[in-house]
C-alpha cells in the first residue's frame, strides 16, 4: 500500500467565512504535483447545503439536473436542484436507504438498510426488489452499489445497518459479510468477494479490469472472466478510514475520508498504484462521493450533515 500521510495539512480555512477565498483554496491540499492538473487553480470547495443527519449515497441525474443523496437516520432520500440550489425530499420513508447508483438504463438502484434489500426505481416510480435474500436467508444490510457495463448490479453487504437503531434496526447477521453480483439476465445473486471483514465502498476501474472494495483501507481485485480475483491492499488511508469511493476516467480513486480529524477529513485522491495525490478537506467526516454536472466534472461530497461540491479537471466513470 501507499506510504505515510503528509504532516501539517490543515482545514483551518473552514473556521472563517468562505464567501471570499484567496487562491489556491487552502482546503485543497496538493501532495503530489499531479494533483495540480486535477483541480483548477481558481476552484473553491463549496458547502451546498446543511441540515442532514448522516448523508450517504450521492447519485447524479443529469437528465433532470439534480442530485439524490440519502439521509439515513432521517429515513429519507433528498434531492438537490442544480438550477435553483433548493433541497427537498425525493422519498420518505426511504427504508433507511444508504448507497445509490443508476443502472445502464438510467434507473435508480438503492441499498436499503431497514428492509435489508436492493431495489430499483422504475420509470413510473414503482419499486422493484432486485434482491433481499441469499441462500434462503435475509441479507445483512446492503451498503453501497455500482453497475457494470454488462448490466450486472454489484453491492456490498457489511451489516452496518443492523448494528444499531440509528441507521436501521438491530438484528443478527444470518449471512457472511460479502460482495454480491446480481446477474442482469437471470436475476440470480452470487457472492463474489468473501475475504473481507466489512466490505463497504465499491467501484470499478475505467476499463473494468479492476474492482476496488473498501474496508477501512482499499483493496483491489483483478477481474478474471468477469469475477474478482487475487485481491491485494492497494490504498492505505493512514490514521483514518475510507467509506465510499469513485473512480475517474484516468483511473484515479477518489475516496471519502473520515475519523481522522482536522486536516484529514474530506476526500483523498489516489493514483491507480495507491500513491496519494491530494486531499480536499472538509470540516466534517465524509461518507461518500460521486461525479456529476453537465460535464461529469463536478465532485459531489456527502459529509456528516452537509453536502459539498468542487469542480475538477477530470470526469467520473460511467456506472458509478
Amino acid at each position: 500500500m501507499s506510504g505515510p500521510y503528509p504532516v501539517g495539512a490543515t482545514a483551518a480555512a473552514w473556521d472563517r467565512d468562505r464567501t471570499v477565498i484567496r487562491f489556491p483554496d487552502p482546503a485543497i491540499v496538493v501532495v503530489d504535483e499531479r494533483f495540480r492538473d486535477l483541480v483548477p487553480y481558481q476552484e473553491v470547495v463549496e458547502r451546498l447545503w446543511t441540515g442532514g443527519r448522516w448523508l450517504e449515497g450521492p447519485v447524479w441525474f443529469g437528465d433532470r439536473g439534480e442530485l439524490l443523496v440519502s439521509d439515513i437516520p432521517n429515513d429519507r432520500i433528498l434531492r438537490w436542484s442544480a438550477s435553483t440550489g433548493a433541497v427537498d425530499e425525493y422519498r420518505r420513508p426511504s427504508n433507511n436507504a444508504n448507497g445509490n447508483t443508476r443502472d445502464r438504463q438510467g434507473r435508480l438502484v438503492t441499498c436499503e438498510h431497514l428492509t435489508r434489500r436492493i431495489t430499483r426505481t422504475e420509470y413510473d416510480g414503482s419499486i422493484t426488489v432486485l434482491l433481499d435474500r441469499f441462500d434462503g436467508r435475509p441479507l445483512n444490510a446492503p451498503n453501497d452499489v455500482v453497475t457494470s457495463r454488462d448490466g450486472a448490479v454489484w453491492f456490498t453487504d457489511p451489516g452496518w445497518g443492523i448494528t444499531s437503531m440509528y441507521e436501521g434496526e438491530r438484528a443478527e447477521e444470518e449471512l457472511p459479510r460479502a460482495v454480491y453480483r446480481i446477474d442482469p439476465v437471470t436475476g440470480e445473486a452470487e457472492a463474489v468477494v468473501t475475504d473481507m471483514d466489512r466490505p463497504n465502498g465499491i467501484a470499478f476501474s475505467p476499463d473494468e479490469s479492476v474492482l476496488y472494495v473498501v474496508d477501512t483501507h482499499v483493496r483491489a481485485y483483478e477481474m478474471v472472466d468477469g469475477r474478482p480475483r487475487n485481491g491485494r491492499w492497494v490504498i492505505d488511508m493512514g490514521h483514518g478510514t475510507s467509506d465510499g469511493i469513485r473512480v475517474d476516467v484516468h483511473g484515479n480513486v477518489w475516496a471519502a475520508a473520515g475519523r481522522g480529524g482536522d486536516g484529514y477529513d474530506g476526500v483523498h485522491c489516489f493514483a491507480p498504484d495507491g500513491t496519494l495525490l491530494g486531499m480536499i478537506l472538509t470540516p466534517e467526516a465524509v461518507a461518500n462521493v460521486c461525479f456529476g454536472g453537465p460535464k461529469r466534472n463536478r465532485l459531489f461530497i456527502a459529509a456528516s450533515r452537509s453536502l459539498y461540491a468542487v469542480f475538477v479537471e477530470t470526469q467520473g466513470c460511467a456506472g458509478a
